[in-house]
């Protein structure tokens, strides 16, 4: 792994992990929000998580509220929507901010890894995605509106 093997995450549950955690998996890092128009996005990413979950993939996703407040629930709320709406198996995450002063360390260095359209580093709406390969390298950043299916192929090709 290279740069964000070490960067620490909080789990939805509280416990705290690293990057590095998850070994030589590839990987779909996602901000996401449950009142948002993308939210049924979850839905497509869970059929991601199933489908290619056996040949070493996880999305991770990382509940963010600094979009038209559309995250406003804690991590209980947030857990149990994940679930109830979507039957979500994947690993959830704190609260985070993927955006300003208070940006998480693993979204600094996914913006700059992968920066946006014209160079731009910051997230501009739930639901951007970061495909992550094996070796912890930032392949490609997807914007909200990519429907996670239509990431399949990248993520059959990061997987050999």
């Amino acid at each position: 792994m290279t740069g964000l093997s070490d960067i620490e995450v909080r789990t939805i549950d509280g416990s705290v992990r690293t990057i590095a955690d998850f070994g030589s998996k590839v990987l779909l890092i996602v901000n996401v929000a449950s009142k948002c128009g993308f939210t049924p996005q979850y839905a497509g990413l869970e059929a991601l998580q199933r489908r290619f979950s056996a040949r070493g993939f996880d999305v991770l996703g990382f509940p963010c509220d600094q979009f038209g407040h559309q995250e406003p629930g804690d991590e209980a709320e947030i857990k149990n929507f994940c679930a109830l709406h979507y039957g979500v198996t994947f690993p959830m995450f704190a609260k985070i901010e993927v955006n300003g002063d208070n940006a998480h360390p693993l979204y600094r260095a996914l913006k700059k890894a992968a920066p946006g359209l014209l160079g731009t580093q910051a997230i501009k709406w739930n639901f951007t995605k970061f495909l992550v390969g094996r070796d912890g390298r930032v392949l490609r950043r997807y914007a909200p509106n990519e429907k996670p299916e239509d990431i399949a192929g990248d993520i059959e090709k990061a997987l050999g």
